[in-house]
């Protein structure tokens, strides 16, 4: 690749690393449970249990679309 490319791709990486997770559209497991409070295990469970909503995989990572996971909770009675 070009270096101005590498260069570039760099600094995007830099910039959604530094990025708060309140302002991310798609979260961690981990940044979800911080974002709302619900324990990373809860938040696993409700994943796996299918048809879920809000999950997506990043490769081997589960990723959280944040607006998405909040509209679910929002319909919840209980979690």
């Amino acid at each position: 690749m070009d270096n101005d490319v590498l260069a570039y791709r760099v600094l995007l990486e830099k910039r959604k690393e530094n990025a708060p997770f309140w302002e991310k559209k798609v979260l961690t497991v981990e940044e979800a449970a911080e974002y709302t409070g619900i324990g990373r295990t809860k938040i696993r469970q409700i994943i796996m249990k299918g048809d879920c909503p809000f999950a997506v995989t990043n490769g081997v990572q589960v990723c959280v679309i944040r607006d998405k996971f909040i509209d679910y909770l929002d319909k919840q009675f209980r979690i």
